[in-house]
């Protein structure tokens, strides 16, 4: 049986790519993993591709055990991996619960790196690997500081196991967009009372961004992809320029607000 696993499939961008996949990738059955039970249920109205709904929460070590097993039983091929599961937090590091900062690195780093290692020996060669990034591991980021470094993290990774896994035919790819309007703000703001970040210079849609995303996955040989023209010079400049200039004029850009509103929506149950 051929798959796909996508995870943080219940909304966002993990809900866009089990929606557009199937452009690039047939499959038999799309494995969709979230928290949800409800959301992911729903994802069969939208696609032709039979829905396996798995309620897992990635934070906990009993799911790796549960998918591990699951993967033993079924023995799939599976054909691409999104792993697109993830959440920050903005604001001063002090009001961000301890706790948070803990969960970012567990569900940015550990879970990504956990999920991608139960799966590839479960690929062939020609399987794909999709690691959703952040601009932000470009550059350390003042007031999104531990979100920021864990998508440091997924970018060297993704980058280093790309090389790795070459020879074997497999090929993973980091996504690296700007910001993105979708659920991920719901959570991101509310440690930003104090508004220090509220800067936003562009705002795209997340199907647009997940359809650059698999296309560069499937027609180029990038080990990142950035969406949108402006957001590729940034990038450029960003690596150019000493870190102390790039946080100086991250932080100077955060003292003028733009397309701050209306970056809550509402929620599927």
């Amino acid at each position: 049986m051929n798959i796909a696993i996508v995870t943080g499939a219940s909304s966002g961008m993990g809900r866009e790519f089990v929606t557009q996949l199937s452009r690039y990738v047939q499959v038999d059955e799309i494995w969709a993993i979230a928290r949800r039970k409800s959301a992911l249920e729903s994802l069969q109205e939208e696609v032709q591709t039979p829905i396996r709904p798995i309620v897992l929460d990635l934070c906990e070590a009993e799911s790796f055990s549960v998918l591990e097993n699951l993967l033993a039983q079924e023995k799939p091929n599976v054909r691409l991996l999104v792993n697109a599961a993830g959440f920050g937090k903005f604001g001063a590091y002090h009001k961000v619960p301890l706790e948070d900062d803990a969960k970012m690195i567990d569900l940015n780093c550990k879970a990504l790196v956990l999920m991608t290692r139960l799966v590839l020996p479960c690929m062939d060669r020609g399987s794909h690997i999709l690691q959703l990034d952040s601009l932000s591991a470009f550059q350390p980021v003042p007031f999104i500081t531990t979100y920021a470094a864990s998508k440091a993290f997924v970018l060297s990774y993704s980058r280093a196991m790309n090389r790795e896994l070459k020879p074997m035919g497999i090929r993973m790819m980091a996504m690296n967009p700007g910001w993105v309007k979708t659920e991920f703000f719901n959570h991101a703001v509310e440690t930003n009372s104090d508004h220090e970040v509220q800067y936003y210079n562009y705002l795209w849609e997340a199907k647009d961004v997940v359809a650059t995303g698999l296309k560069d996955l499937y027609t180029t040989k990038k080990d990142y992809s950035v969406h949108g023209f402006p957001i590729r010079m940034q990038v450029r400049l960003v690596k150019l320029l000493p870190h102390n200039i790039v946080m100086n004029t991250w932080l100077n850009q955060q003292k003028k607000p733009k397309n701050n509103r209306n970056l809550i929506v509402k929620e599927r149950k």
